[in-house]
């Protein structure tokens, strides 16, 4: 259920808050890995939640994208 209102949310959002929302997800998921790496991560089950957020994100930049065609 979270997953759809997440998705729901991203629908309804412009190009441009999509492309700022993908950054920034990618600069959390930066983070984590370096965390991970540097052993200081506690959660390390919020990399692959960030991952699949930014699957989640990109394809509904690829669905605005086929859609505007």
């Amino acid at each position: 259920m979270k997953t759809n209102k997440y998705v729901e949310d991203l629908k309804t959002k412009s190009a441009a808050e999509l492309s700022q929302e993908l950054v920034s997800a990618k600069k959390e998921l930066f983070n984590l890995r370096f965390q991970n790496a540097t052993n200081q991560l506690t959660n390390t089950a919020r990399i692959k939640e960030v991952r699949r957020n930014i699957a989640r994100i990109q394809t509904v930049i690829a669905a605005n994208l086929k859609n505007a065609e």
